[in-house]
């Protein structure tokens, strides 16, 4: 019985029962037929009921008239002792089966009872959930709508931002081609007044050259005659006088100024020329120009201000759109109808659930009862073992075995008679359960896990003939449209929404009721009036003729070697300051007087010289020389940088008055589609989110899966098989138990008679009718034998 199965799957023995609850006609032949195996363990079953009391019934008759083993008497056999022990053995091993099905009904009666008391609180988790679906769906939908206007804030935010954005964005696309330009020509602003500034230094200072040499000169000139009188000095014929007056005398020739300084011509028609282009302020240009570039953003806002109120308005009217498409979603009049039916259903829970922990409590009674009186049988086959075995003396006779021994043969034919008794009972309670047990969990439970129940409801035109699919033609009417019960359930199982799972597009279509391109096109065709327009003259005329102008002001022409050369010369034809020091050097070794006085003071006048006249010059070189390093790198290649520049300058000129145009529009364009894809965006977030996310039926799934699968199945039905299976598999094992335990009651209960052999012959005589008189009495076994002929009694 607990092995047994039903032949088939059980989809078309569950499809003839719902016909059966709907009024069809059944077909009861096959019905029989794939429960063959269900209902020959019921058959069986029944057998036992029918055939335990009637044997039991015959079994105490023929005891009674000291049949089948009632007779107290044991004939002594040779294998005698390895039968009692194999019974014993036999018999223990039963009982320990028997012991593990009664283990087994005891864990089922307290699963029954455990997991009943927790089936209050799963319903009120449940409930709780399916409420939390009703509630929070309105939530759910509020904030769907609230994410429009995150949505159009961000909108609003790049509308009131066109000129960065757009603006920005035109701006940005113009720079590169632009900029450069713009900052060569700015680099080249600084370059000309760097050139002015460094030609009016230069001239200036070579003008001071000028003087300051011919000054130098006349000096030089003064303190030569100087010592030429100082040297005609009387002493200067005398020796050793004479040799240090001469060589004063010859390095006279020394103090001559560079003559070639007031000869570098001044620079008076570059800078004439530098001014002239000065007069063209071309930073000024450069400036306009960049400002042009940097005023095109404000210029975007200040001529879209129209655009984008209109912009703004259409998107004001989306979110009406939106929001009588959310208020008019069937999800909330499904829920309406679902919040009747949970109602109810908790209505019905709340009042029936504490009966059923009523009946709950019966059936623990009833089981506790049944598996106590199963546990009493063997505890009497336990005890006729234990006390056989222990007490069993293999010295004594039949006829005087101790008490022990004999309660223990006692206690084994009260387990065999309580078996009798109550066993016929115990299978009408298995067969009764097996066969609720055993169909609920065929028919329900293992269709229900492998989904094939659903696929059963499924069947086309099975809960209604005029409909191919049900769930369809109960929601939209339309029964062609294929929603199953399968697909539903799995898809609250996943947790999908509820529009996604009942396929509510067929009576409210939600893509085409938030039609993205309806509201797009609307964005469009206000973008489409986004129009931009300005120009923009890079330099113009003016600076270009003055950019070449510049060019032509001569100073790449000027003589920059024959400046740097004087640069690099002493302004005297000697160090007037060494020279000082050697005339004061010649003049200590001579006698004092007029000579030697003489020549240490023209050798301070030099040391002045070189103070006041020479060190100036020396400065203004320094200066020439720096404004002619100045004028020499600007002048370096200084056509063909302005060449370049205007080369340039025109290729930015041609971009703009070519491009502008694409460039307004593209950029437009790309404003226009992040504009509206913060709605596309938007949009199809909505319609995912009702289509996959809104109201998730998975707390309706959970529910099914509790009341199915938990409640009736693992709660219900998984006890009951286990109490069948443990109760049956016990019940069984009874039969084989009695049979042994009578064969073995023999070995241990008392007798009253016994088998008796002489000593000397060793042939069988009778056995005295008290064990010790030697004679047996005739009524006995009805023949008068003075050998024992009696037959073997068990």
């Amino acid at each position: 019985m607990e092995g047994a199965v039903p032949q088939k799957k059980p989809k078309d023995t569950l499809r003839k029962v719902i016909q059966k609850a709907l009024g069809s006609k059944i077909n009861y032949d096959e019905i029989a037929y794939y429960e063959a195996g269900i209902i020959l363990c019921s058959l069986l079953g029944l057998l036992f009921i029918i055939l335990m009391p009637l044997v039991g019934y015959f079994f105490c008759m023929c005891r009674c008239c000291n049949k089948c083993g009632g007779e107290m008497h044991q004939r002594q056999k040779e294998n005698g002792p390895f039968l009692r022990k194999c019974f014993a053995i036999s018999l223990l091993v039963i009982c320990i089966i028997i012991s593990t099905g009664i283990f087994y009904g005891f864990v089922a009666n307290h699963q029954v009872r455990t997991r009943i008391k927790r089936s209050r609180k799963l319903a009120d988790s449940n409930f709780k959930d399916l409420r939390t679906l009703l509630n929070e769906t309105p939530e759910q939908i509020k904030y769907i709508l609230a994410q429009y206007n995150t949505t159009k804030d961000k909108a609003f935010l790049d509308l009131n931002s066109i000129n960065s954005v757009l603006g920005g964005g035109i701006l940005d696309r113009l720079r590169p081609n632009i900029i450069p330009v713009l900052d060569e020509i700015k680099s080249m602003a600084t370059a000309i007044k760097e050139t002015k500034e460094a030609l009016e230094n230069m001239n200036s200072t070579l003008k001071s050259l000028h003087q300051q040499s011919t000054q130098l000169s006349s000096s030089l000139t003064s303190v030569k005659t100087s010592l030429r009188g100082s040297l005609n000095d009387p002493l200067c014929s005398v020796r050793p006088t004479s040799e240090t007056c001469n060589s004063i005398r010859l390095s006279l020739n020394q103090l001559n100024s560079n003559p070639e300084l007031r000869q570098l011509p001044l620079v008076d028609a570059e800078l004439n020329n530098v001014n002239n282009v000065l007069r063209t302020d071309l930073d000024g240009l450069v400036q306009k120009d960049y400002q042009s570039l940097n005023d095109i953003p404000d210029r975007v806002q200040s001529q879209t201000t129209s655009v984008v109120a209109g912009i703004k308005r259409v998107l004001n009217s989306i979110g009406s759109d939106i929001n009588n498409v959310t208020q008019r979603l069937p999800i909330q009049d499904i829920l309406s109808e679902f919040s009747g039916y949970l109602n109810n259903t908790e209505s019905y829970m709340q009042r029936h659930l504490p009966t059923w922990e009523e009946y709950d409590s019966y059936w623990w009674l009833g089981g506790l009862v049944i598996c106590s009186l199963l546990t009493l049988i063997v505890i009497f086959y336990y005890l006729g073992l234990l006390c056989g075995v222990c007490g069993y003396d293999r010295h004594a006779t039949p006829t005087t075995r101790g008490c022990v021994s004999n309660t223990g043969g006692v206690f084994l034919m009260v387990g065999v008679g309580l078996s009798f008794l109550f066993c016929w009972i115990l299978m009408i309670i298995v067969v009764l359960t097996f066969f609720v047990g055993a169909n609920v969990e065929k028919m329900i439970c293992e269709p229900y896990v492998s989904k094939e129940l659903f696929r059963v409801l499924d069947t086309p035109r099975l809960l209604n003939e005029d409909w191919e699919y049900y769930l369809s033609g109960k929601l939209f009417n339309k029964s062609k449209i294929k929603l199953t019960f399968e697909q539903v359930y799995s898809d609250c199982k996943n947790n999908r929404g509820t529009y996604g799972t009942l396929h509510l597009e067929n009576s409210f279509n939600i893509s085409e009721r938030l039609n993205i391109n309806e509201h797009t096109e609307s964005i469009s065709n206000e973008l489409e009036n986004l129009k931009v327009n300005f120009n923009i003259f890079l330099l113009g005329a003016a600076g270009r003729k003055n950019l070449q102008d510049f060019a032509a002001c001569g100073i790449d022409r000027m003589n920059y070697d024959t400046y740097l050369a004087q640069t690099g010369k002493s302004p005297a034809g000697v160090n007037l300051l060494s020279f000082a020091y050697d005339l004061e050097a010649k003049a200590n070794p001579l006698p004092p007087g007029n000579l030697r006085n003489s020549l240490k003071r023209d050798a301070q006048t030099i040391k002045m010289i070189h103070q006041q006249r020479v060190l100036p010059i020396e400065q203004s070189l320094s200066t020439v020389y720096q404004s002619v390093k100045i004028l020499q790198r600007t002048s370096n290649g200084l056509l063909e940088k302005v060449t370049r520049i205007l080369t340039s300058l025109d290729f930015a000129q041609n971009f703009i008055t070519n491009n502008i145009s694409s460039v307004i529009i593209e950029e437009t364009k790309k404003y226009g589609r992040t504009i509206i894809g913060y709605f596309e965006h938007y949009l199809r977030w909505i319609e995912f989110s009702i289509r996959e996310k809104v109201a998730s039926c998975k707390p309706v799934a959970t529910a099914l899966d509790t009341a199915v699968d938990v409640f009736l199945c693992s709660y219900v039905i998984d006890p009951l098989n286990l109490f069948w299976f443990g109760i049956g598999k016990a019940t069984v094992f009874l039969l084989p138990a009695l049979i042994f335990a009578v064969k073995l009651a023999k070995y241990y209960r008392r007798m009253d008679s016994e088998d008796v052999y002489d000593d000397v012959e060793t042939i069988p005589m009778k056995n005295m009718e008290n064990g010790n008189n030697g004679y047996h009495k005739d009524h006995l076994y009805g023949i008068h034998n003075p050998v024992m002929t009696s037959p073997a009694q068990h």
